[in-house]
């Protein structure tokens, strides 16, 4: 219990901590083209027997965010767990401005990169996936923008 109290409070820091940096720097009109191979760099404080966690931003289309959560409650956390990633859990915004209307957040856990790597490509490659979001789509995309942060445990971090 003491260990999902960390990684809630955990998420919940990040979370505050990406809003305020997306606040502070808006999206250029035209975004950045992303490396096909993200840069690792990881700080040296970075615990070297920390799982790999992913904090997902997920900024809904305007007016899907409860189909979005509905996704997720129907079917998608069924498909996660298929693929063995670990939910740490599931928070959205309190505040208008920070984006109650539409942003879901979520934390996954994985043994490590690699391990994220390969489950995220399986989920994708299910057809069981691909069925249900072509369905959950049918009237249009659900979000506008997705983003991801992959993450380890600091050498001090209660959560590893």
């Amino acid at each position: 219990m003491k260990t999902l109290v960390s990684i809630f409070i955990f998420a919940t820091i990040c979370f505050v901590c990406l809003m305020i940096v997306n606040a502070q720097n808006p999206a250029p009109a035209t975004p950045p083209a992303q490396p096909a191979t993200p840069t690792v760099a990881p700080s040296p404080s970075l615990a070297k027997d920390s799982r790999c966690f992913e904090l997902r931003t997920y900024v809904a289309t305007p007016g899907k965010l409860e189909e979005l959560h509905a996704r997720f409650r129907n079917h998608t956390l069924k498909l996660f767990k298929k693929h063995g990633m670990e939910v740490a859990g599931f928070w959205g915004p309190t505040d208008k401005e920070k984006g109650s209307e539409n942003t879901l957040v979520y934390v996954l856990a994985f043994p490590s990169r690699d391990a994220r790597d390969k489950a995220w490509r399986d989920f994708r490659g299910d057809p069981e996936w691909q069925a249900v979001l072509k369905e959950s789509e049918k009237n249009g995309k659900l979000t506008e923008k997705v983003d991801s942060v992959i993450m380890m445990a600091t050498d001090y971090s209660p959560a590893k």
